[in-house]
């Protein structure tokens, strides 16, 4: 038996979606696979598929066992990019097919599943500018969908 190398997994719950999710998903992130497909026959909710699978080396797992809940923007997963061309690489990929922009760099793909795209420098400008850096900056995030890297620069800086 394999050693446990995470202890925590997030597990997602799609109608009948699980298997196709992970596909989408493991497509875009570079290193991204499918490690497992299991049915289970016998549960409350008939037959559901279990994938798990891998992104970035995050272990996942999803389900196929009906429409019993679906997502909200209370859970998210936050991709912190090095530079606009991987902001504009996820954004494009996670809205494609049916997904939509939300604002301040959040989007729900075509799943409905809500990701936060940000450039990683995000954090650093928050924590070491000043009060007026900050809440330039924030303003200037606010008023963005897809967050613009060049854009979140010229706030903080006051320009």
């Amino acid at each position: 038996m394999a050693a446990i190398t995470h202890k925590i997994v997030p597990h997602l719950w799609f109608d009948q979606e699980a298997k196709e999710a992970a596909e989408f998903y493991t497509a875009i992130f570079g290193g991204g696979r499918i490690t497992s497909l299991v049915t289970l026959s016998d549960t409350p909710s008939g037959p559901v598929e279990v994938v798990s699978f891998e992104l970035l080396g995050q272990p996942f797992m999803a389900i196929s066992a009906g429409p019993l809940f679906s997502f909200n923007e209370s859970i998210s997963f936050m991709v912190k990019c090095d530079d606009q061309e991987e902001i504009d690489y996820y954004w494009q990929r996670l809205c494609a097919d049916g997904g939509q922009a939300v604002e301040c760099g959040w989007l729900k793909d075509k799943y409905g599943l809500s990701w936060q795209i940000v450039p990683a420098i995000m954090e650093v400008l928050m924590q070491s500018g000043d009060e007026e850096q900050v809440a330039r900056l924030t303003q200037a995030m606010l008023g963005m969908k897809k967050l613009d890297i060049a854009g979140l620069r010229r706030a903080w800086a006051g320009g």
